[in-house]
């Protein structure tokens, strides 16, 4: 299997299945000297971890992360930096019941058709489980960046959204609820929205909004690795997305050129900021946004037709434990990802000076 690594200069490689003794990653290219805070690193995982709520998966994981190389009396060594993070709550009779057949919407068929061979416990490496090992880099790379804020957020679930631009928003609060909505309103719609979703033995999807400040100009290269073209491939690597738009985004198709000029004011800023922080594929030192779409999780605890390895149509009906909204959760995952795309960029950067 090819495609496990992310990043040209600062690049991580992940490991592991959802139901084996661990997974984990190795991350190279990160400088020598950054100390780096550990309680922040957990700090990063525990926002991913399941059985956080009432409104996620109840599967119980401390996901600590335990650290094999790479790092020396608390600072990185610049040799690469090896992690696990043991898997201790595994219940892979949940899963015996699709050992023959294939799950609607799944990565199960084509996993097979592919290998020959998959990993039907929780989807083995297919499991959403692996972006563990993303968030733990994307914590170290949130510190090798520090001064770059990042900020993801729920923006909608299902037909409900968050009305308010981000520059109305205090993101201080998006950890003060479960679905991690920074609108207090909002959010308590949108939880009870997934509690009658679950009850249901359903899902349902949404998006979240990320943004970033205090960017610095000249991120990203102009051709074909663009600052928004890793960004989108960054969200789109993540289990579920099914959509990625910055600054207008598709809005932006329905406006005139009149409209959706970003002027510029004389300090080099721009009036507007249509085009979402980044001209030309290059960041311009305003404030990067995007969406994120997700798709409702695929497993749902009610029947269902499918086709087994016989080519029959059968029944089938998810068991287990499982996110009925897996928006909440996500949040971290995107920051992390945005993270890696800005650490990468931001030595590569570094180069040129």
């Amino acid at each position: 299997m090819a495609g496990n690594t992310f990043g040209n200069i600062f690049k991580l490689t992940t490991f592991g299945e959802s139901h084996g003794v661990a997974i984990g990653g190795i991350i190279d290219g990160c400088p020598a000297g950054l100390k780096l805070d550990f309680k922040a690193i957990q700090g990063e995982l525990n926002r991913r971890k399941p059985g956080q709520s009432a409104i996620v998966t109840q599967r119980k994981e401390p996901d600590t992360v335990e650290f094999l190389s790479g790092i020396f009396e608390g600072q990185t060594t610049g040799t690469p930096i090896g992690f696990v993070i043991k898997n201790t709550n595994q219940k892979s009779k949940d899963y015996s019941h699709i050992k023959d057949v294939y799950r609607p919407s799944h990565a199960d068929y084509t996993y097979e058709k592919k290998y020959g061979i998959r990993d039907y416990r929780g989807g083995g490496r297919s499991s959403a489980r692996e972006t563990a090992s993303r968030v733990v880099a994307g914590a170290i790379a949130k510190q090798l960046i520090n001064n770059v804020q990042i900020n993801a957020y729920t923006s909608s679930v299902g037909d409900i959204f968050l009305e308010k631009p981000y520059q109305d928003l205090d993101f201080s609060k998006t950890e003060s609820n479960d679905v991690r909505c920074p609108d207090q309103d909002t959010a308590e719609r949108m939880i009870d929205r997934i509690k009658a979703i679950k009850k249901d033995g359903d899902t349902i999807g949404g998006t979240i909004t990320c943004v970033l400040q205090n960017v610095p100009i000249g991120l990203g290269e102009p051709v074909f690795d663009k600052l928004h073209a890793d960004l989108g491939k960054a969200m789109l690597s993540i289990n579920a997305v099914k959509g990625f738009e910055y600054g207008s985004g598709f809005c932006g198709a329905r406006m005139k050129g009149s409209e959706h000029n970003d002027l510029f004011n004389d300090d080099g800023t721009t009036k507007t900021n249509l085009s979402g922080g980044i001209q030309g594929g290059i960041s311009n030192g305003m404030d990067i946004y995007f969406r994120v779409g997700f798709k409702p999780v695929a497993t749902i605890i009610q029947k269902q037709d499918t086709l087994d390895r016989s080519g029959n149509i059968v029944e089938m009906q998810g068991k287990g434990r499982h996110d009925p909204c897996v928006v909440p959760r996500a949040i971290p995952i995107v920051e992390a990802m945005v993270a890696l795309v800005m650490a990468d960029f931001h030595l590569l950067n570094k180069m040129y000076k």
